[in-house]
């Protein structure tokens, strides 16, 4: 446990309070410059006034005792302009090293839409097949079996087999989820209402439980190591049948290797990091730089998110850190059709298709709180997607995308609004710090800051 410190919480005073994140012109990501007035975005000072108190409230009724590292960044951008850059608490446990703007976090499952847009990249270079099997790209995978359920209907007994895959695993599966490639975890493997039936309930979790044996996903072996472990695994569904939130993601991350014949790292600082000048965004911190680097809210940071080192496993699917400027100009990107600044990433037309709903219709959900109709929301080729207009317990508009990291960072982007939001923060998963930071409460708060509108407190769906 950490103990508790007896220095009270309070807020940066930053000589401006609110700042702006310059997200053109020559400027590095993170230079800042202030917001005199937000009003000509279409955005209430007075209403984003009340983020820092929000947050300020949490900080104090959760202590880093309780899996919280007492600071956040949150970020807004309006229209195409940076609208609200505000670090608020602590970097760290004790509390001694005030937030900045340009703090660095692991940022986690965000790394998913970045190896995903590292992916579409060669789509449209013309070096990479979407529909092309994966074992075109990583041939160690062409022989996985599918896991499957067989009850004996004249004894009632169930068992659990393997078959041939009805079609390949394709690359388009990897990037929406539906490849059958599956977490250790159980985190993210219950259809909405959870399951009633024991034995598929202990059939799913016998399968878990061989990833978590068997795949060798370890900071210091290489991608190619971890895909290579993979092969003798069962998938855990028919490929293009279930989306189930998984490995897919670092799986992509060396195909994006072997179909640009470059470390997963190289080529996203050539094609994404380096153009869109997010100069904080790697696989770990370097020297020069942890004194910038968010606490983790435990006590230790696991191994596998030892962050201060060079990795030689380039996690596509969570190994990423940034910082909010830099996050905020990839959202940027995205939002402006692919380009930003003059450099293009992708084509409006790949940005739109990534941001579609790509999930088959008859397709299986097992997604949480995150994807499916609690959510109000399917899956593209990299991000949930709204496609509810009617009811969600996180606000926003139909087509907005979105996606968040196992330590409570989280991004939105509103087409519809010409609005991105960022939340940066570091919460234990499953503590009640991290519940009360979810991402309903910052939507609400921007939501309601949009010029016009109350804010939302009353627990409503947003529209």
């Amino acid at each position: 446990m950490i103990p508790r410190t007896s220095r009270p919480w309070r807020l940066l005073r930053l000589p401006s309070a609110l700042m702006l994140l310059s997200l053109a012109g020559p400027a590095a990501s993170d230079d800042l410059a202030q917001v005199a007035d937000p009003e000509p975005l279409g955005l209430s000072a007075e209403r984003l006034a009340r983020i820092a108190p929000w947050y300020q409230a949490r900080f104090e009724a959760f202590p880093p005792s309780e899996g919280l590292v007492p600071g956040a960044v949150i970020a807004v951008a309006k229209s195409g302009k940076p609208a609200f850059l505000q670090a608020t608490g602590f970097q760290d446990r004790a509390r001694t090293i005030p937030m900045k703007t340009n703090s660095i976090f692991w940022i986690a499952s965000m790394s998913k839409p970045i190896t995903s847009v590292a992916a579409m990249i060669l789509v449209g270079d013309g070096r990479l097949d979407l529909d092309a099997p994966v074992a075109r790209y990583l041939p160690e995978l062409a022989d996985m079996q599918v896991a499957v359920r067989r009850t004996d209907p004249s004894t009632g007994r169930t068992e659990y087999g393997l078959d041939r895959p009805k079609r390949a695993m394709t690359v388009r599966d990897l990037l929406r989820h539906t490849s059958g490639l599956i977490y250790p975890e159980l985190d993210f493997a219950y259809p909405e209402g959870g399951r009633t039936d024991p034995d598929a309930d202990a059939g799913i979790r016998m399968i878990h439980m061989l990833y978590g044996w068997r795949a060798v996903y370890r900071r210091d072996r290489t991608l190619s190591d971890f895909v290579s472990s993979l092969a003798s695994l069962p998938l855990a569904h028919q490929p293009g049948e279930v989306h189930e939130y998984g490995w897919s993601t670092d799986v992509l991350g060396r195909v994006v290797e072997v179909a640009s014949a470059q470390p997963l790292d190289q080529f996203m600082q050539d094609r994404i990091f380096g153009p869109l000048r997010m100069v904080d965004t790697g696989f770990f911190v370097p020297k020069e730089k942890r004194d910038r680097l968010v606490d983790s809210p435990m006590p230790e940071r696991p191994p596998i998110w030892d962050v201060t080192t060079q990795p030689k496993l380039l996690s596509g699917g969570g190994g990423l850190v940034s910082t909010a400027p830099d996050y905020l100009r990839f959202c940027q990107m995205l939002l402006n059709g692919g380009e930003l600044d003059g450099a293009r990433v992708l084509s409006p037309q790949t940005v739109k298709e990534m941001t579609t709903n790509a999930l088959p219709a008859d397709a299986k959900i097992f997604g949480g709180d995150e994807v499916g109709a609690r959510a109000g929301t399917t899956f593209g080729l990299g991000f949930a997607v709204r496609n509810s207009p009617v009811s969600s317990w996180v606000p926003g508009g139909v087509g907005s995308f979105s996606w968040a990291g196992h330590w409570g960072t989280y991004f939105w982007i509103d087409p519809a609004e010409q609005l991105i939001g960022l939340q940066m923060i570091q919460a234990a998963p499953g503590s009640k710090a991290r519940k009360a930071l979810l991402p309903a409460g910052i939507n609400r708060l921007v939501y309601g800051a949009l010029a016009g509108r109350a804010p939302d407190s009353s627990g409503a769906h947003a529209p």
